[in-house]
This record gives structure tokens, sequence and C-alpha cells, in this order.
């Protein structure tokens, strides 16, 4: 091989590898924990565990802001008794105004299913839950969770697989995260009150300390600073999503064999109407 294509080959690589770094948040540079910062364990940047103790859990978020893109990071549950427990993942701008992409892990007792509830804010409005029960043990290994969004769409993924998403419907009144730039979280805390079977199982601090490990968090995404944006990957994950049959099918089963509660369908919640995002169809763009 020429020197030429040689050189050529290494800068079109060491380009490849600056986008993969840029996508890659480390714990130990890119985040703050500005809750619990005792209870958290950062192992060379790439990964860390939290831990909730009955004195306090652990919570971070990422130093910069994004506006639209791909993020994702593997999530390994607390295992055994973890009744009362939330593990969550979400992206998320400040203020009462604010927008909010949720993912909660409500823990339970040994041997029943993790419970994935998922909500949207939009101008700090959010009242749009709607729970998974999950169809494998999360605390066994690590598996990977993801929000996509667009100025058209939400999408919620499961290890690549679609569960939920959440449409652009401004056109009809509904508020929708589009300008707001939102931070990465995360943190493990107890909320017994509600988490459990509605709060009638209480967390055994016996049981404690309830560890959650994390890893590989990425935002391929729109960094926001000091009021400008810069968008540094060359994959424009911010543009619309075609919504293929593929993901079409895989919110189809989602929503059939594994969602257990959808606001769309709580009548004792809405007697007078849902609200109008639940009228339109999922797949209309």
């Amino acid at each position: 091989m020429s020197s030429f294509f040689s050189s050529a080959l290494l800068l079109v690589l060491l380009f490849m590898t600056s986008l993969m770094a840029a996508s890659a948040l480390r714990f130990d540079r890119n985040v703050e924990f500005y809750w619990g910062g005792q209870f958290a364990n950062v192992q060379s940047g790439k990964a860390v565990t939290m831990s909730l103790y009955n004195s306090g859990g652990c919570g971070f978020q990422s130093y910069d802001g994004f506006l639209f893109g791909r993020f994702d990071m593997r999530i390994k549950l607390v295992p055994g008794n973890s009744a009362g427990t939330v593990t969550t993942y979400y992206i998320s701008s400040s203020g009462p105004y604010h927008d909010e992409v949720d993912m909660e892990f409500l823990g339970n007792v040994t041997g029943q299913p993790y419970i994935l509830h998922t909500n949207i804010f939009s101008n700090g409005v959010g009242g749009r839950e709607q729970q998974f029960s999950l169809w494998f043990d999360p605390t066994l290994k690590f598996h990977k969770y993801s929000f996509i969004w667009n100025r058209q769409l939400i999408l919620l993924l499961v290890d690549n697989k679609a569960v939920r998403i959440f449409n652009n419907n401004e056109a009809i009144g509904v508020p929708f995260p589009n300008s707001q730039a939102m931070n990465v979280y995360s943190s493990i805390w107890c909320g017994d009150s509600w988490a459990t079977e509605g709060g009638r199982i209480k967390t055994n601090w016996a049981d404690a300390p309830f560890t959650a490990s994390f890893r590989n968090l990425k935002a391929n995404a729109c960094k926001v600073s000091y009021g400008s944006t810069s968008c540094g990957s060359s994959t424009p994950l911010w543009q619309p999503v075609t919504l293929n049959d593929t993901i079409k099918k895989q919110l189809a089963r989602a929503q059939n064999k594994h969602m257990i509660y959808n606001y769309c369908t709580d009548y004792a919640r809405f007697p007078q109407g849902f609200p109008p995002e639940c009228y339109r169809p999922q797949f209309y763009q």
C-alpha cells in the first residue's frame, strides 16, 4: 500500500475514532454526582456503581446539555429483594417548565419482574405514564437502554428494540420537547411510598446497600454550550427516523405483550376524555 493511501486511511480511522470518542461520556470527567457522591464508585471512568443506604441514595448528571440525538447506557439493576427502590435514567432540562423523558426501574420482591416506568414532560407537564413488565432478569447482566429524540418523535428502546413512541403533536396543541437542552441523569433512591405494588411493599433496609451498575454512557447528540449548538457527529440522529416495519413490530409487541399501564386507556383517570395525543395513530408520519 502506498504511503499516500496509508496516510489517508490513517486520517479516516483517526477521524472516525474521534467521532466515536466524542459520543462517550466518562463518569470521571463528563458527569457530576450532585447528590450522594459518597455512595458512588467510579471505575476507570467507563463504569460506575451507585448504592442506596437508609441514609440516602446517589445521583449524577452530565455537565453538558444536549438538543436532539441518541442517548445510550448499559445498566445492571439491583439484585435480590429490591422492593421500594427506584433506579432512574432520564434526560431533562431545568426549571418549572422543564422537558423530561424518563425511564424508572421499579424494584420488587425477589422473583417478581422489574417494572419499567416511563413518562414524558413537556413544558413542565407530565402525566403521560406507560409501564412495562421487563421480559428478562435485568439484574443478571447489563442491558442497553436508549432514547432517540428529534423534532419528529421520541423513541424509548430496550436492547435496541423500541418499546415506546411519543410523536410530535404540536399541530393539535400538544406540547413537545423541541427547544430546551436536556442533560443526562441517573440515580438510585427510595420510593417505597409508591414504587412496589403501589407502596404496599416497603424497602427492607436489612438488605441494604442496594447497588446498581452503569457503564458505556453515550450521547451522540447536539451539544449546547453558552447558547450555541454544536452537532459534532457525521450521523444526523436528530433528523427524522423512518418508522419501518421492524420498529412498528417492536412497538406492537411491547405494547401487546409487556405493557401493564397506559395513561391513554385509564378511563378512571380521564373520565372526560383522554389527552388529545391518545386519539392519534402512532404511525402517522
